[in-house]
């Protein structure tokens, strides 16, 4: 299991992260990205290395 967290203050709301997420794990809300499909997560960190802010952290719990 995986556990993918967004630091709101850095998310600038690009989208480029629920883009790239191959598993849909992630969705806009309020114009910031936010994980709603936690246990869909791979652990590919795809959205870690698209996130041009460094907001996203995914750690296997």
């Amino acid at each position: 299991m995986w556990e993918v967290v967004i630091d709101k203050d850095k998310c600038n709301g690009d989208e480029e992260c629920v883009d790239a997420c191959p598993a849909s794990v992630l969705e806009m809300v309020d114009g910031k990205s936010e994980p709603v499909n936690m246990d869909e997560c791979l652990g590919c960190e795809t959205c870690v290395e698209t996130c041009p802010e460094g907001a996203i952290t995914v750690t296997e719990v």
